[in-house]
């Protein structure tokens, strides 16, 4: 049995602690701020229970893998819904395309828009089912030090019998002409992480997860996750301590030897580091060990950060389903003010949550629970005039789709930026998702999880592989915790 400390409670440290606890190994888990889940993270005000993260439920067979593993199932925890509609592009005050559950609805929703789309975007979503499969089955779940680890002739096979490499905007421009339609396919990767004529159409597979596998949620929210997790580490036999923020990471002939958190020091026998990697190379480790210097950073491509907005409104809202995606402005444009040019935004697309359409629980009665969301990009000027300036400009907005006054009617409202991202999370640039998922910063392109020079030294999350987002994190923790393992 090893001692380890996992550095950070996110989706990935939470993982990588229950896969360790699980092989025999004694697991601490240092947590910065007052409360487990990272961004995925809770608060409650006024009788709302708010989210403070993640909010779209995809891919369930990973969340399910994870806890066969330890012999539950996902149903032990809480209930998930399929939401129909799983979601709705507003277009313009009257062009709404709602994306129902039921994918022969989706394929009739495509044919009325263009002629044809219906048997193209089965076509389409079948291949993506396929990229998919290998990617689940052949590429997530390696730790990708080397190309050598993909050069197999069932996984070239593979990859070549579909469009894995060119991008994914003229894979769909195969498929399909329709302005709403492209926006449509495209909006994954644009919130997620990249431009999509910069992304490789491997990431047709957040296609088939939107349209195919569908839209989900936990009913009571989506920090219940956080809470089965907790569950799981604890019945193992997991330590987490909270409000203990790493002051470094101490090392003795070539590895590492404990952690320093408050000044005291903990001895273990291998660390894990959950936290943002540039922080922890930057902050908790000497330079002469790091993997990658400053330089490096600032050459990378990263995902959005966000300007948020938390909102109780004591009245019930007409026209909004659980999730609305505001594609009433200039969708092109505001992906250059993103990865091209970053600027705030001149008119930015935005992202409206209300769960209490689904979920009665976060709201008080007769009330609505309300997430906003507008991507910018990362490392940008982040002031309270800004904030509420863009508050002002969505709002204008959104009351008049609603058809209604909204400003009046709020109760409570937070919001939280760039500068809120590095002071809970130590995030590099205030970035909200991690790396953009570009061809070049794909698999053994990214950043490594493992520390070249300090075999017991290894990192977990959305700036490593697999990628940004919950499913990847989850499988991120895997990994990491099981190269460890190998090493130790």
């Amino acid at each position: 049995m090893k001692k380890i400390a996992i550095i950070g409670s996110g989706f990935s440290g939470i993982s990588a602690a229950c896969y360790l606890a699980k092989a025999g190994n004694e697991v601490v888990v240092f947590e910065k701020n007052s409360s487990i889940g990272g961004r995925a993270r809770k608060f409650e005000a006024a009788g709302f229970v708010f989210d403070m993260g993640p909010s779209w439920y995809w891919m369930p067979d990973v969340f399910e893998k994870f806890y066969n593993d330890f012999g539950y199932k996902t149903s032990d925890f809480y209930d998930l819904l399929k939401l129909d509609p799983g979601f709705q592009i507003i277009y313009a005050h009257d062009e709404v395309l709602e994306v129902h559950a039921d994918f022969e609805k989706i394929k009739n929703t495509f044919e009325a828009l263009e002629k044809g789309s219906a048997k193209k975007l089965e076509a389409f979503i079948n291949e993506a089912a396929q990229k998919y499969a290998i990617s689940m089955n052949s590429i997530v779940y390696k730790p990708s030090y080397s190309i050598l680890e993909y050069i197999s002739f069932e996984i070239i096979k593979e990859i070549w019998s579909v469009d894995f490499f060119i991008p994914l905007r003229k894979s769909l421009s195969k498929y399909f002409k329709e302005e709403k339609l492209l926006k449509l396919m495209e909006f994954p990767v644009l919130f997620l992480g990249a431009m999509a004529d910069k992304i490789p159409a491997l990431y047709s597979i957040m296609n088939y997860a939107a349209l195919k596998q569908g839209t989900f949620y936990p009913q009571g929210g989506m920090h219940l996750i956080v809470s089965a997790f907790e569950k799981i580490a604890n019945k193992l036999g997991v330590e987490f301590k909270c409000n203990a923020p790493v002051d470094s990471i101490e090392f003795e002939n070539g590895m590492a030897k404990g952690i320093i958190s408050h000044g005291e020091f903990y001895a273990f026998d291998g660390v894990i580091s959950s936290a943002d990697y540039h922080h922890t190379e930057s902050k908790l480790i000497p330079t002469s060990i790091q993997n990658y210097d400053d330089a490096f950073w600032e050459k990378k491509v990263f995902a959005p950060s966000s300007l948020l907005f938390y909102l109780g409104i004591n009245k019930k809202v007409k026209n909004l389903k659980h999730h609305n995606l505001f594609f009433d402005s200039d969708f092109e444009l505001h992906s250059h003010e993103i990865y091209t040019t970053p600027k705030w935004p001149s008119d930015p697309l935005y992202y409206v949550c209300c769960p209490s359409k689904t979920d009665p629980s976060v709201a008080p009665e007769g009330s609505e629970n309300l997430f906003i969301l507008i991507p910018i990009a990362a490392g940008l000027e982040d002031t309270q005039a800004l904030r509420d300036l863009y508050f002002d400009k969505i709002m204008n907005r959104l009351e008049t789709y609603c058809g209604t006054s909204l400003r009046d009617s709020i109760v409570f409202k937070k919001d939280y930026c760039k500068n809120d991202f590095i002071i809970d999370y130590n995030s590099y640039k205030g970035n909200a998702y991690g790396l953009a998922n570009t061809l070049f910063q794909t698999a053994f392109f990214k950043p490594s999880l493992k520390n070249i020079k300090i075999k017991n030294l290894f990192y977990t999350g959305q700036l490593t592989v697999p990628g940004p987002g919950v499913p990847p994190s989850i499988i991120s923790g895997k990994i990491a915790a099981t190269e460890l393992m190998k090493n130790l």
